[in-house]
């Protein structure tokens, strides 16, 4: 019988998961983004529009209105640009990595053995340009599940397949 031991792991020997090289998502991926942006600004400006014209009261400032539309969609297109160039993924051996995040950056790592169930996903505008997401789902609920925009399909369709081939085999290894 073997004795029970507990030691302190040395925390400079661990692999350090911030020297790895992330893949960016497709840049054509800003394209699908900017699209979605354009698309909610038409509808906010059309709202914004209606609410004008029918407000007595909101005509008097018309250019604070405009002008406060025009910030938001600056912004807007500011955050988004900063946001996709700071996301990226990365497929290792035994875990996935995606970072993402502006304000806040986050950084999930899920073990290959803990992933349950995988999808494709291709939007409408995503098709256009031939990107997908590739989608990760865990036993932890959304907390761990993983949504990966950007990716061309070809290149998601292969990573999908190499998970699923590991995942049988870790599954398959696991019953014996």
């Amino acid at each position: 019988m073997s004795k029970f031991t507990n030691e302190t792991i040395d925390l400079d020997l661990l692999p350090k998961y911030e020297d790895t090289q992330l893949t960016a998502p497709d840049p054509k991926y800003w394209n699908v983004i900017a699209i979605n942006i354009l698309l909610f600004l038409a509808f906010l400006g059309s709202t914004l529009t209606l609410f004008l014209i029918f407000n007595e009261q909101a005509k008097n400032h018309l250019f604070l209105w405009i002008g406060l539309f025009f910030l938001l969609a600056v912004l807007l297109f500011l955050i988004y640009r900063a946001s996709f160039k700071r996301r990226g993924f990365a497929l290792r051996e035994k875990d996935l990595i995606y970072k993402s995040g502006v304000i806040v950056e986050t950084t999930t790592i899920i073990p290959l053995n803990r992933i349950q169930h995988i999808a494709l996903n291709e939007g409408l505008f995503s098709r256009m340009y031939k990107l997908s997401t590739l989608q990760l789902f865990t036993a932890s609920g959304s907390s761990g599940n993983i949504h990966i925009a950007g990716i061309e399909v070809e290149k998601a369709r292969a990573i999908k397949e190499a998970l699923l081939s590991r995942l049988d085999l870790s599954e398959t290894s696991s019953k014996i």
